[in-house]
């Protein structure tokens, strides 16, 4: 399923700034950046449960948030897109 992550840090800290870091980091391990604080990711139910998990943990829910919209297996008409594109298709296979 698809699945539109969206987060606000806040950076006003040392501490604030070393967590926008790293939910970045877990971000962009789990799918793909398509605007500062925006990442489409490609997940079955258990990559979602793991990852949802993991990004709870690191942010301080006192001052930032977290969003999840789940768009499910057939994202592709649930999304319009307008302007420069993202560098490669959800569906694409990346090899590193």
């Amino acid at each position: 399923m698809l699945v539109l992550i969206t987060y606000d840090v806040n950076t006003e800290t040392p501490a604030g700034r070393k967590r926008l870091r790293k939910v970045a980091k877990t971000c962009i391990d789990h799918g793909q950046r398509v605007q500062n604080s925006v990442f489409e990711c490609l997940l079955d139910a258990a990559q979602y449960a793991v990852l949802k998990s993991k990004l709870t943990q690191l942010i301080d829910p006192e001052c930032d948030s977290l969003r999840f919209y789940c768009l499910g297996n057939s994202y592709k008409k649930k999304v319009e897109h307008i302007g420069r594109c993202p560098q490669w298709s959800q569906d694409d296979v990346l090899l590193l």
